[in-house]
Formats: C-alpha cells, structure tokens, sequence
C-alpha cells in the first residue's frame, strides 16, 4: 500500500512561516458598517486593521507607541520633563506677581 501525503492550502507552510511572512509584508483588514434608515445614516464604522511587524510599521511611518507614555517610559520622562518646565513657568510667573505687588508704590 502506498503513502499518501497530506496537501493543505498553504502548500506546506507552517504557522512560523505565514507569520513571518504577515510581520515582514503587513496585512490590511477594512469594512465598514452603515446603520440607515429610510436613507438617513444613523451610524457609520470604519474599521481599519493594519497588522505588521514593528520595522515595517516604522518604514510607513507609523511610531505612535513610541510617543504613547502608556507604553513607553522614555515618552513617559519626556511628559513628565514637559509637566515640571510648565510647572516651573508658572511659579516664576507667581513670584513676578509677588514681587510687584510687593514694591511700594
């Protein structure tokens, strides 16, 4: 009796493979869902879904987790870098109010 191989649809690929592939050349999933009635739009989604390996997101200009202080905490000390010269601005402003106010007329 004779061995008969198994063919699948990806013609011997494994799952590494396929995700190597998704990951180095992205995939795009889009749709939309419109809720009308009698031809007024109710609701509208678009629904957009990149899914790609953080190189080629980066080649398509695509970082924002990168600024995300969430996720990040090199955004997180730029943020928090911001909040202390705001805060710093502020009480330098107070101090002039002060001052003025302080001066004999």
């Amino acid at each position: 009796m004779s061995e008969v191989g198994l063919k699948t649809s990806t013609g011997g690929s494994t799952l590494k493979d396929v995700l190597e592939l998704v990951l180095d050349k992205g995939i795009v999933i889009a749709g939309d869902i419109q809720i009308k009635l009698a031809d007024v739009d109710l609701l509208t989604i678009k629904i957009r879904l990149l899914i790609c390996g953080v190189d080629k997101a980066k080649e398509m200009g695509i970082n924002w987790w990168e600024t995300d202080s969430f996720l990040s905490s090199k955004a997180r000390e730029i943020e928090a870098e911001a909040e202390r010269d705001e805060l710093k601005k502020r009480l330098e402003e107070l101090e002039e109010r002060e001052k003025l106010k302080a001066k004999p007329a």
